[in-house]
């Protein structure tokens, strides 16, 4: 017997956390939303639509913008930044939430898991110029995939990544949430999405282990897609899974069977619904979300700011540097100090190799997108550099984090002396938060030989009043490249 989400519900349902968390989504309101989570809303977006244009020139993107042409389109009604290709909003969503992601540059939030919420926010907009919504819709959308993301992200015990998943598998949870609030979904209809989506968006984390390629910045802007088909499909009644988080056979019961430490994986199921905010007085997520100041994986961030203070505070000199000792937690050293992190072949291992970043970083003074375009990442000057950096996990850091990102930088001279640097809180963390001016120097330097300096300004202007927006016609006239540009591969 066909099952429809337009039916009423379930006492199952109402027991499940799918419905919890539905129920939660279709009753928040735009007048709910505290003034700081509407702020922090926008300046995410601002710097990710920088992250956009920006990840606009990368060659993946550029592969995946000549792909989807050769596809078809050309008529849709959701547009592409950048080129302005107008095509469908599921593959709105996915070239735009690619974008976002393809330098490694969006937001960053780690606690169990790691998540870069941003990823998932391109689906609500693509699906609110589709269908003629506004910024109020995009804000609270927006809020909304920041709230159920980073709750999915600290609710492991301990988080998947440690059983070898990446967090583009939480991510399907969180994606038809955010779509089908755009949507106006029921919550049986939003329950069905979420079931649709998660159903087929279980991702390995072979895609950021050893030697990485373009899926690594790819399966989290899939999972954004995915949830704009499944609440699609959701509102046409097409049924998935409600019991996909905690039910039979569901997200629990299947890590259930997993070992850590001689314990099997657990989940805080309490702490993933517990107090979900539905007023201007209460907390939202979305605050407590990071930045990005350099374009590199999240934990190479303390490490790197640590050295640079090394060199800035001791007037050091590459030529004079022996070796460069950068203690961090386990995870770090394991993601990051790994063999192929070495002789990193691609732009995806640059960003995640400390030695890289390192090495790029003290003979060039600086860590920016140019220090990962091919040639420098390929430059053989760099191989020795990269071998005085020796990764060490350590194990007094373990206890500090998440709530901190300990790292420590010890820099040994040719004349044997030592130079010690720690940093607890990189910049772009919420402790110590990218200002709009940061922001915007950032924005124009991504966005500058793209657009031009005049349309990223009046883009800051338009993203930093989004609430008045009635559609999204200027944003996206804005963010078209200039003539002479290249847009495709």
């Amino acid at each position: 017997m066909s099952h429809h989400p337009t039916d009423s519900k379930s006492t199952e349902s109402k027991r499940l956390l799918s419905m919890v968390i539905a129920e939660w989504a279709c009753a928040l309101k735009f007048e709910h939303l505290s003034p700081a989570a509407i702020q922090s809303a926008k300046l995410f977006w601002y710097d990710s639509i920088g992250c956009a244009i920006g990840g606009s020139q990368q060659d993946d993107a550029k592969i995946l913008l000549k792909h989807y042409r050769e596809m078809g389109g050309g008529n849709g009604k959701a547009t592409s930044f950048v080129s302005g290709f107008k095509t469908n909003p599921v593959d709105a969503s996915f070239l735009n939430g690619h974008m976002i992601r393809a330098m490694d540059y969006n937001d960053i939030y780690w606690k169990s898991d790691p998540c870069h919420p941003s990823d998932l926010i391109a689906a609500p907009l693509a699906l609110c110029e589709a269908y003629g919504l506004g910024g109020r819709e995009l804000i609270l959308a927006t809020v909304i995939a920041y709230e159920i993301e980073m709750r999915l992200c600290e609710f492991g015990l301990p988080g998947i990544r440690e059983y070898g998943w990446h967090h583009a598998t939480l991510s399907a949870f969180a994606a038809p949430i955010a779509a089908g609030r755009v949507l106006n979904l029921n919550p049986a209809q939003m329950v069905a999405a979420m079931g649709i989506s998660a159903s087929r968006t279980f991702c390995p984390g072979a895609v950021t282990a050893g030697k990485l390629t373009n899926m690594k910045n790819t399966v989290d802007p899939w999972a954004g897609r995915m949830g704009a088909e499944s609440a699609l499909l959701a509102r046409h009644g097409y049924s998935g899974p409600e019991h996909i988080i905690d039910g039979k056979e569901g997200l629990f019961a299947v890590f259930n069977h997993v070992q850590y430490k001689g314990k099997p994986a657990a989940f805080d199921a309490e702490m993933l619904v517990k107090a979900l905010p539905t007023c201007p007085k209460c907390h939202f997520r979305i605050i407590d979300c990071g930045m990005k100041s350099f374009p590199i994986e999240a934990l190479s961030h303390a490490p790197l700011t640590a050295m640079m203070k090394t060199i800035k505070d001791n007037n050091l000199r590459a030529d004079q540097v022996t070796e460069i000792k950068v203690e961090v937690i386990a995870r770090a050293a394991d993601i990051l100090g790994d063999p192929h992190k070495y002789r990193p072949d691609s732009k995806e291992t640059a960003d995640h190799s400390l030695p890289y970043c390192m090495a790029v970083g003290l003979i060039d003074g600086m860590v920016t997108p140019l220090q990962f375009k091919e040639e420098r990442v390929m430059d053989k000057s760099l191989i020795p550099v990269m071998d005085m950096v020796k990764v060490v996990a350590n194990e007094e850091f373990e206890a500090l984090f998440p709530k901190f990102q300990p790292s420590r930088v010890t820099i040994t001279t040719k004349g044997g002396k030592t130079f010690a640097t720690r940093v607890d809180v990189p910049k772009g963390d919420p402790r110590d938060p990218m200002t709009e001016e940061e922001i915007s120097v950032k924005f124009n330097a991504l966005g500058g030989d793209v657009i031009g300096l005049d349309n990223c300004e009046k883009l800051r202007t338009c993203i930093m009043k989004m609430e008045t927006a009635r559609n999204f016609d200027e944003l996206f006239s804005l963010a078209t490249a200039r003539k002479g540009t290249p847009v495709h591969a």
